[in-house]
């Protein structure tokens, strides 16, 4: 968390809050969640750092709510499957979410009552790992197989989202590593993509196409990693050289 010195982390079942010490420099765990039946597979903090929110593969997202301590507020049941990623927008009132079952599932929180309701599923026919609101009005999804990434945009009209674009990548296959969301930052029009062995550095053009700037090539389909908020560092682990790697981001 930027606001407080305090970390949350996830593992099969639990969600785990803890606090940093600095009288001993360490983390103590300040609140242990029993949150989910199976592996939990995103965690997501909104900008307030009053909500997250969680995804499992015991097909359930998950809001909790800060009180005394975080309690669930609110369980979504509507994916068949895994719910492999989540994505919340700039206005902090919509979030996404993608899995197994080839669903991503619009969820709005309503004025009224602030509860979070699913106000549109869009059958996608793949399944997917990650998922990313670039702005309000416009998200991109990529597939666990092939070689495209898809952007959705929102109709004016209907105030649904529809399929508008597709994105081609350098690889084509199936990817099996999911733990790696795709992350975009507004400061530097950037959006980071991992497919397979490559992660795809993918800027947003000034007439809001997309182009693959930099497609930065591992070893292996095992690769976990983030950029820093600014998005001058990207930091990395992969499972073929076991090594932590921090790039460092140059304009050319």
């Amino acid at each position: 968390m930027k606001q407080s010195n305090q970390l949350i982390s996830g593992d099969q079942r639990s969600i785990l809050i803890w606090s940093f010490n600095n009288n001993n420099n360490s983390w103590i765990c300040t609140q242990t969640i029993q949150a989910h039946n199976d592996w939990i597979d995103c965690l997501i903090l909104n900008n307030n750092e009053d909500l997250f929110i969680s995804s499992s593969n015991d097909k359930t997202i998950k809001f909790w709510i800060k009180q005394n301590e975080w309690i669930c507020q609110q369980t979504i049941t509507d994916h068949n499957s895994y719910v492999n990623q989540l994505s919340l927008n700039e206005q902090q009132n919509q979030v996404i979410s993608c899995g197994s079952d080839k669903l991503i599932l619009i969820i709005e929180q309503s004025q009224n009552n602030k509860n979070w309701i699913v106000k549109q599923k869009i059958e996608v026919g793949c399944e997917g790992y990650r998922l990313c609101f670039i702005n309000n009005n416009l998200f991109t999804f990529q597939p666990r197989s092939g070689n495209l990434m898809y952007v959705y945009e929102m109709n004016s009209v209907s105030q649904q989202f529809t399929k508008s674009k597709k994105i081609t990548l350098n690889q084509q296959g199936n990817d099996y590593s999911t733990l790696f969301p795709q992350q975009f930052v507004k400061q530097k029009q950037l959006l980071m993509n991992k497919h397979l062995k490559s992660i795809n550095l993918i800027r947003l053009t000034q007439n809001s196409e997309f182009k693959v700037e930099q497609s930065i090539q591992f070893g292996t389909i095992s690769i976990y990693g983030q950029l820093s908020h600014d998005g001058e560092y990207l930091i990395t682990w992969d499972g073929e050289s076991k090594e932590i790697q921090i790039r460092k981001f140059r304009e050319e």
